[in-house]
């Protein structure tokens, strides 16, 4: 007895198994990845990603190794300082937040929020 009678993708009659719901395994990918768009994003999902963006403009502004830049500059571009990966804390006890091996401070300078930009050097290890 044969529940699927068509391809569930691309509806073209299915020759075979009877469970068989695909006809070739593209249709099979196409289908799952549809439906995996329709799904809310995971809140891990949202994490990684927030981590990837915020990585990539912290590594496209600190071309220098130490930068500093606007706030207003890299929240603009969807950068979200609330996402990162670890911290380091500094002889002065300015502690950095890092996003993989590129980090950021949050200063305020005559009266507007900038972001100091670093990267991870080896004399930071504990």
């Amino acid at each position: 007895m044969r529940f699927h009678k068509e391809c569930l993708n691309c509806k073209k009659l299915l020759v075979g198994r009877t469970d068989k719901k695909f006809c070739d395994p593209q249709c099979k990918s196409a289908y799952q990845y549809q439906i995996a768009k329709e799904q809310p994003e995971r809140f891990y999902d949202k994490v990684g990603n927030q981590l990837k963006l915020n990585r990539k403009i912290l590594k496209e502004y600190n071309k220098g190794g130490k930068v500093t830049v606007r706030a207003e500059v890299l929240n603009e571009i969807g950068f979200n300082p609330s996402f990162f990966t670890h911290y380091w804390k500094n002889k002065k006890g300015d502690v950095y937040l890092f996003v993989y091996e590129y980090g950021f401070l949050k200063k305020v300078e005559h009266g507007s929020d900038k972001f100091i930009l670093i990267k991870w050097q080896d004399y930071m290890k504990k």
